[in-house]
This record gives C-alpha cells, structure tokens and sequence, in this order.
C-alpha cells in the first residue's frame, strides 16, 4: 500500500457493511484516507473505489491475518476497532459453546490483535486514536444475553485499561457504546433469520450506522489535545438495553 500523499490514514475494521461501511465513508468525507479490513475484501473493495480508499482482506479471530493486514499499512493515526458482532440469545443454561466462542474471538482477542499490531504506528504518527466500538452491552446486562454482555464488558476493560497505560503517549482513546443500531447485526445473532431480525426494531426508531458513523467522525476530529473517553448514544425511544418505547 502506498502512503495517501498529505491525507492522514484511518484503519478500519469490520468495514464490509453496517457501521463500518458508514464510518470509512464519514472519515473519507473528513479528509481521511481509509483503509477497510474485513473478510468479504471484495464489499471492501466497493467502498475503497467509491472513497479513494485501500481495501485489505482481514480476518479478525486469524493472528497470521492480522499481522499481514498491518504490514501492509505503512503508517496510522487513527485506528477505528469495528470488527464484533453477536450469536445467539440463549440462557446461560443452553448456552452454545461454539457461539460463546466466536463471539470471544471476534469482539475480544480479535480488538487485542488489531490493537497490538498498531499502536506502534500510532504512537509513530505523534497524534494517534484509538477508537473501539463495544455497545451499551458494554454497561449493563440482560437475560439471554450472557455470552454478547460478557464480550463486550471485556472488549470495554481491555480499550478502557489502554486510556491509563498511554497516558503521557500522544495516543488518544475513545469508547464507542451504541444502543439499538438497525445494521446486519440482528441477521447475523440470528443466523440470517431475517424475520426474527426484523422484530428487534419493530416499532421503533432505530439508530442508522450513519448516526453511529458520525458520532466516531466527530470523536476523531476532534482537537488533538481533546480526549472523548466514552460515548454512548441510543435511539430516543430506547432507554436500556432492555426498555424501549414501541408504536
């Protein structure tokens, strides 16, 4: 990959679809130039010709994926943990092992990998950000949800435990907690039951990966010296991740 002239560049993960989709375009949109990782490269590669961006094939939950990912990035100032997602909602009792699993490789080790393989581009940048998005998951806990809840609490103390360790760096960190955001993520909790998908926002408003887009757009052009810690932003019709006002 060949450094994008004067633009600062902006990684970002998960970037096939939904909120990663959106945020490459929003940071393109902001002066970025935006590199886009997932494992459909080729959605990826739709986007990147769309925004003057490069797409890179990434796999997450693969360290061998991850490292070849950030060789190819010569140089980072902002670095946007998207990757995650959910499977499953089952109770504890029934819960699958196998879901438990992809869901702790996918939102946990796979944000640890990324993180690792370039913070040292981000330090070397001299005005760095790391930003991840966990979910209001992240804050609180529902029935059925052990196995998404309990990745994002650890997904948030690994990105929140970085705010501490970088001080005095020229890193900034910021935590992303998004409520009820109407993307792919229900089809994929639901192994593309796109029915039971639809219900989680019936009658309701929900937020658009555009919306959460903006918000990660505005944390990272920020003033260097600004620190957003965290962010949380939901839909005005939803209060928890268990109370929502519905029509």
């Amino acid at each position: 990959m060949t450094p994008a002239n004067d633009r600062p560049t902006a990684v970002v993960t998960g970037a096939s679809s939904g909120i990663g989709a959106a945020t490459a375009r929003h940071l393109a949109g902001a002066g970025f130039h935006v590199v886009l990782g997932a494992r459909r490269a080729e959605r990826c590669a739709e986007i990147a010709t769309e925004i003057g961006g490069t797409a890179l094939s990434l796999d997450v939950t693969d360290a061998g994926s991850v490292r070849a990912f950030a060789d190819a990035v010569p140089e980072a100032r902002v670095l946007v943990n998207n990757a995650g997602g959910a499977k499953g909602l089952e109770p504890v009792e029934q819960a699958d092992e196998d879901d438990w699993r992809w869901m702790w490789e996918t939102n946990v080790l796979g944000t640890l990998r990324v993180t690792q393989a370039f913070l040292p581009k981000l330090r070397a940048s001299g005005d760095g950000h790391v930003i991840t998005v966990t979910s209001i998951a992240a804050l609180d806990f529902y029935d059925n949800g052990a196995g998404y809840t309990g990745a994002k609490h650890a997904q948030a103390m690994l990105h929140r435990t970085l705010r501490g360790e970088l001080l005095g760096e020229p890193i900034r960190v910021t935590e992303i907690c998004p409520g009820m955001v109407e993307t792919e993520f229900s089809e994929v909790r639901f192994d593309g039951d796109a029915e039971r998908a639809a219900k989680v926002y019936q009658g309701i408003t929900p937020l658009t990966a555009d919306d959460v887009a903006d918000t990660i757009t505005f944390a990272a052009t920020r003033p260097s010296h600004v620190n957003l810690d965290q962010i949380v932003l939901k839909p005005r019709a939803q209060a928890s991740g268990t109370r929502a006002h519905r029509e």
